[in-house]
């Protein structure tokens, strides 16, 4: 059994588009319109492309209710994992990608989480 999709649920899908594609770097991979919303996912240029990333539309209530609620309690949605956090970190603060925590040492690996402009906060890891 392997792992095909990751999901995030965006309150907009083409501003999600945009930054993801754009300031995040990912790839897409499937854009199919499916009525008001589309199957958009998303597959990173580091690696083969076997995981997929989703960016679900943020149309259910409760699902609404707990990115809302992570969001207000500072949880991160999600996790991406980098090989310089450091220089991630710079080059998205660059583009303006607003950061809630900086890159801090926690021991074994480097964490820092920012807004995805989306309705979340992600996090990103060294390790």
């Amino acid at each position: 059994m392997r792992m095909y999709i990751k999901s995030v649920m965006v309150d907009d899908q083409n501003k999600a588009r945009e930054f993801y594609t754009k300031i995040l770097g990912f790839r897409i991979k499937h854009d199919i319109a499916m009525g008001e919303h589309s199957w958009l996912t998303l597959i990173s240029l580091d690696d083969s492309g076997d995981v997929e990333l989703a960016l679900e539309p943020n149309a259910y209530p409760p699902a609404k209710a707990l990115q809302t609620k992570l969001m207000e309690d500072g949880i991160p949605w999600t996790a991406f994992s980098v090989t310089d956090l450091d220089a991630e970190h710079a080059r998205l603060a660059a583009a303006g990608v607003e950061f809630t925590s900086p890159p801090k040492n926690m021991g074994d690996f480097k964490l820092a989480v920012f807004n995805d402009t989306c309705g979340n906060l992600i996090q990103l890891i060294e390790m």
